[in-house]
């Protein structure tokens, strides 16, 4: 993909994130990544999404997060969203939102239990919330100590069988293969989040489900056996 696709790319996920209602004002930002030049592009700094074109998207170096032939600063949390693509070599869009829902458990301090099958068709589990910010991560370097944690959360967990995580206080950050399927799991946190409110709202008891149905769920659609969809080759009879 060539960097001026990218900027298309990645300027038409932000606007889609205003369009699925998961950002109002400038509250939220989608970047993508050329592995190949290590050049990640991401949305400036405070610019209103009124009127945002592919030029007003910011490239920075990957390695030093240094900007490339723009006058306009890139997002603030534009460490966090570099830190996550050094850590995480699979993924090739990072979306940061201030989705009600998802912020709503963030800022509960409560990642999301796997209460059924809709979640369990992208994570492979629950919902991780990372651990809180100490007071020298946020005073010094806040936005890359922001990923710092997220990556540390991640210690023992797949990033690609959980496409995101909420930081505590703050909000959910999204990933995938590329910026749109950033933004496609950022929808699907948003609702996730909401289902899982009104599940402990009508039963605050609520139990996870079953992992033999979860599992079931998961590796339909991502295991070695998917069966989930068309594929390459044509979908299977039946398959949802």
């Amino acid at each position: 993909m060539q960097l001026a696709e990218l900027k298309q790319a990645v300027c038409d996920a932000n606007l889609a994130l205003v369009r699925a209602g998961l950002v109002i004002q400038t509250w939220g930002n989608a970047s993508g990544i050329d592995r190949e030049r290590g050049l990640v592009v991401i949305k400036p700094s405070g610019v209103s999404y009124a009127g945002m074109r592919p030029e007003h998207m910011v490239t920075v170096e990957l390695a030093t997060g240094k900007v490339v032939g723009s006058s306009l600063r890139p997002s603030s949390d534009t460490p966090t969203h570099l830190a996550l693509f050094r850590a995480f070599p699979l993924i090739g869009g990072v979306v940061h939102t201030h989705s009600l829902y998802a912020t709503a458990w963030a800022q509960a301090r409560r990642g999301i239990p796997p209460y059924g099958t809709t979640q369990a068709d992208y994570w492979h589990g629950g919902v991780p919330c990372t651990r809180l910010l100490k007071a020298r991560e946020i005073t010094n370097e806040y936005e890359a100590n922001t990923g710092r944690v997220i990556v540390e959360a991640f210690a023992e967990l797949d990033p690609m069988k959980h496409p995101g995580v909420l930081v505590p206080s703050h909000g959910p950050f999204t990933w995938g293969a590329d910026v749109h399927a950033a933004v496609h799991n950022a929808e699907v946190l948003e609702f996730v989040a909401r289902l899982a409110s009104e599940t402990l709202h009508l039963n605050p008891a609520a139990k996870p489900m079953q992992r033999v149905l979860l599992d079931k769920h998961f590796l339909r659609k991502h295991g070695p056996g998917a069966y989930y969809g068309q594929g390459k080759g044509g979908g299977k009879p039946g398959a949802k």
